[in-house]
């Protein structure tokens, strides 16, 4: 079958599957846990809420202290919330922040961080990651950073206790979070990683007016259901890719990963969906990006229609805008049945071979 690209794939909403769950450019990070509200929205709308305050062991921390560029970071995160065990640990490890610089904001041109200053508010953190954590972040990385990508930049602040003494060490750094910006586990150098954010095969997700997106359990309202995460580092490794390349390739490579995901083409084709893919957009090839989502829609008016179900359970178990699809229209044989018949019509309609006379028949 071939590709049934929807016109979304080439509508505004394609940037959906490379917008961020979170923000590009959040702050949601150890530091929340050490006393700080901290809100992943804060450099935007200081109003925001911010993200709830955990409590932490309050003793000295020279691992804190002693973290410089190139180190990773990681602690742990209790059921409740509460975080403990920050330690420094390879970053070929499971680890939850990589230094990209280290600040001495006692150094700032300003009283602003003196001995008796309080600790930067939300917004304040924000500004400062701004100021001194975006250039050296992507210098870090030399110049490849996707900023819409999965790592976000953000800064690491001393805990209270550490704050009260004198320090005013802050870590630039980049992180992966979830959709409620909490820093979660990564393995390798964020320099040596395909910076795509994507999900995994059989994630359904909701996007909102913003165009983020956001994984929940597939038995909620969502608009997409993801069928592979397709590497295009391999099929455009001479050149940055324009969307109408990517489309070449991705419209049958979708299609297959759509068969495959549901077992085979005539699932796909009962259950009424459409196969739907993103593409890079050249600020993020550059960046470092390299994968998008293959994924099953139900279109509507350009838009996404609500989805209820897995289409691994068949269209009987979907809901599309609250109603079951009804059953497709009959279709001409499916590609294999189309091969077998058209074989058996050539061997039936062969002329068959003539048969010479033996030696002694002839005169």
């Amino acid at each position: 079958m071939a590709a049934r690209k929807s016109s979304l794939s080439t509508s505004g909403l394609r940037t959906i599957l490379v917008a961020t769950l979170a923000g590009a450019l959040g702050v949601g990070t150890y530091a929340a846990a050490a006393g700080y509200a901290v809100s992943d929205q804060a450099g935007d709308d200081p109003a925001a809420p911010a993200q709830q305050t955990s409590t932490v062991d309050e003793e000295p921390n020279p691992t804190f202290t002693a973290a410089d560029r190139g180190a990773c970071l990681t602690w742990d995160v209790a059921e409740d919330g509460t975080v403990s065990g920050f330690t420094e640990t390879d970053c070929e490890n499971e680890h939850r922040f990589e230094v990209s610089s280290r600040e001495d904001l006692n150094t700032y041109p300003t009283a602003e961080f003196g001995p008796n200053s309080e600790a930067p508010n939300p917004t304040r953190q924000a500004q400062l990651r701004e100021e001194l954590c975006q250039t050296a972040s992507v210098r870090y990385l030399n110049g490849r950073y996707d900023p819409t990508g999965r790592y976000s930049i953000a800064p690491i602040l001393p805990p209270t206790e550490a704050w009260a003494e004198g320090d005013r060490t802050m870590l630039c750094g980049l992180q992966e979070t979830d959709s409620d910006g909490t820093p979660i586990l990564t393995t390798g150098p964020a320099a040596e990683q395909d910076q795509a954010r994507v999900a995994e095969p059989g994630t359904c997700e909701v996007t909102d007016e913003a165009n983020n997106l956001r994984a929940v359990d597939c038995t909620e309202p969502h608009h997409i259901e993801v069928t592979k995460i397709v590497d295009l580092d391999p099929v455009f490794s001479d050149r940055t890719p324009s969307p109408e390349d990517q489309d070449k390739h991705l419209g049958a490579a979708c299609a297959k990963a759509a068969e495959e995901y549901l077992g085979n083409e005539e699932n796909l084709y009962q259950s009424t969906l459409q196969v739907y893919w993103g593409t890079i957009s050249t600020q993020a090839w550059d960046g470092g990006s390299r994968s998008v989502n293959c994924g099953l829609i139900a279109p509507k008016d350009d838009k996404f229609a609500s989805i209820t179900g897995s289409a691994k359970d068949g269209r009987e178990a979907l809901k599309v805008d609250g109603h079951t699809p009804k059953a497709p229209p009959e279709r001409r044989p499916l590609r294999e049945e189309q091969k077998r018949q058209q074989e058996a019509a050539n061997s039936s309609t062969s002329p068959a071979p003539s048969e010479s006379p033996s030696p002694a028949a002839q005169p």
